[in-house]
């Protein structure tokens, strides 16, 4: 130890030196005004500390003065202040003498070189602010030593590690009870105490019937698409996770019984006088389906306690899903053909009665083709006409003779007057008819017109009946059905819990819960504090 300290003292006197060299240097070049003699003009102290701020004096002179004064028990209020006591006292504070006394410790050490040895430390003064004329002195500020420096380094660096340490065990603490105990918890539960759950998938498309003339045309480009039945898969899909669908299938096969069951955890395990909203949380969760828009497949998972149970619910959902899809479009099919039918049926009347109009105007002719009769008629004037003709001729020729046989010519007279009578009873029956009512013109009118009827009814009727194909093909065509294309299989193996996905899971949930929780305390901490 005391060689220690006397290489420092050795140290100390060699920066002593340095220091007395520099103050010589300093004070050789000061050119300052130094006039002091009794017959320059007295000046004030204000005026005497602006003249010796302009000699622009450094730091250490600075320093040397202030405690060179304080050697010579003056009171001065600044370090200016003392260059112009000790001036007015006849000392100059930067002469070698007074520099080497003011820098040498007048008090030393038992032990220690007297003042001014050659391993003398070094003691120089620190700069004092300035203070008010009449102020109390404060003393001197106490030299810390090496030791001591270190001693109190060891002890801040003891303080901060004996901190941190307790800072760690706070935060161990609280992630054991924050993350690690639950994590714990929960991977127990996962691995010991949950019950086995059985998963049966099912995948299952729904089609649309299409005849061969659609599948022919333009329609056959999106035959068979999943764009075509999309809305009808989100609306099964969107029944099955229905309550409605609950219900059924609580109500047939008994959903509830089998999550009731003793061999069900805690957790996991409905309660016996559980309400239908319950049991829906529960039925949503363990029936899982979904539908994917680009394939057009609907995907379903059923999870129950048993195999048995799982493919039982499984099916059951599936042939509500048939008739789901049977109902979607039923309507539509019965609408459509019972409004052909009903077309077809009113024509098919119409005819019937225009068929009856036609029937009652040929009764009353007698007659079944009036056409027919009127061409008979016609036919019958023709041939009299020409008998006429004939006779007329053979009149013509008998009276040319100059002795004509008057019994031949009343004969022919009386010949052509009976055939102009008959054919004026035919044009009469034409005309008129037997009466006034059965006027063979009116009554051939009014058979047109029926007749006219008839045809046009018949038409309709055979457009009507076109029209009941046409829907008869659209209701075939609207019909849809469910296709499979996974079939239900009884799981021989438990699918959850997925234990280690889960713990794992709830490790990284309880993480982020207490980060978010600490992170919010330490902004709201700071938004307090400050």
């Amino acid at each position: 130890m005391s060689n220690n300290q006397s290489g420092l003292k050795v140290l100390r006197g060699g920066a002593m030196r340095d220091e007395l060299q520099n103050a010589r240097e300093d004070t050789s070049g000061d050119t300052g005004p130094t006039d002091h003699s009794p017959s320059a003009e007295p000046m004030t102290p204000r005026e005497e500390i602006e003249l010796i701020k302009k000699e622009n004096l450094t730091g250490r002179q600075l320093r040397i003065a202030r405690r060179l004064a304080q050697r010579h028990d003056l009171a001065p209020t600044s370090d200016l202040d003392a260059v112009r006591l000790l001036r007015r006292q006849g000392i100059d504070p930067f002469g070698n003498s007074e520099a080497i006394g003011v820098l040498t410790p007048s008090n030393p050490a038992p032990g220690e070189p007297a003042q001014g040895g050659g391993n003398a430390p070094v003691a120089l003064p620190a700069t004092v602010r300035n203070k008010p004329v009449g102020a109390a002195q404060q003393p001197p500020p106490p030299v810390i030593d090496d030791d001591t420096r270190a001693q109190e380094v060891k002890k801040i660096q003891r303080e901060l590690v004996k901190r941190r340490r307790k800072r760690l065990a706070v935060l161990m603490v609280k992630l054991a009870a924050f993350v690690v105990l639950p994590s714990i918890i929960a991977g127990y539960y996962f691995y010991r105490v949950a019950t086995p759950m059985y998963a049966t998938y099912a995948e299952f498309v729904i089609q649309k019937a299409e005849s061969p003339s659609a599948l022919g045309g333009t329609g056959g480009l999106l035959a068979g698409s999943p764009f075509e039945t999309a809305t009808d898969s989100i609306t099964v899909q969107g029944y099955l996770t229905s309550r409605d669908a609950m219900l059924r299938l609580n109500e047939n096969v008994g959903f509830a019984k089998y999550f009731m069951a003793d061999n069900v955890d805690e957790l996991q395990r409905i309660d016996a006088d559980a309400t239908n909203e319950d049991i829906y949380k529960v039925y949503k969760k363990r029936v899982i389906i979904g539908f994917d828009p680009g394939e057009g497949v609907i995907k379903m998972e059923v999870i129950a306690p048993s195999p048995e149970a799982s493919r039982e619910i499984s099916e059951t959902l599936i042939g509500y899903a048939e008739e789901q899809v049977d109902q979607l479009t039923q309507r539509l099919r019965e609408d459509l053909l019972a409004l052909a039918q009903t077309a077809y049926e009113d024509a098919e009347n119409k005819v019937d009665i225009a068929l009856d109009r036609v029937a009652l105007i040929q009764a009353k002719l007698k007659t079944v083709d009036l056409a027919a009769e009127n061409t008979r008629i016609l036919t019958q004037i023709s041939e009299l006409d020409n008998q006429i003709l004939q006779k007329q001729l053979e009149l013509a020729q008998l009276q040319d003779n100059i002795r004509p046989n008057r019994t031949k010519l009343r004969v022919l007279q009386r010949e052509i007057e009976f055939l102009q009578d008959k054919i004026a009873n035919l044009r009469s029956l034409l005309s008129e008819g037997t009466d006034q009512s059965t006027s063979l013109v009116q009554v051939n009118a009014e058979l047109r017109k029926a007749e006219t009827d008839l045809t046009m009814r018949q038409q309709l009727l055979g457009l009507s009946l076109q029209s009941l194909e046409t829907a008869r093909q659209d209701a075939v065509r609207q019909t849809r059905y469910l296709s499979m294309g996974v079939k239900p299989v009884t799981p021989d193996k438990a699918a959850y819990p997925r234990s280690f996905e889960n713990t794992l899971l709830s490790i990284v949930i309880f993480a982020g819960i207490y980060l978010m929780i600490s992170l919010t305390a330490s902004i709201l901490r700071e938004q307090v504090t400050t």
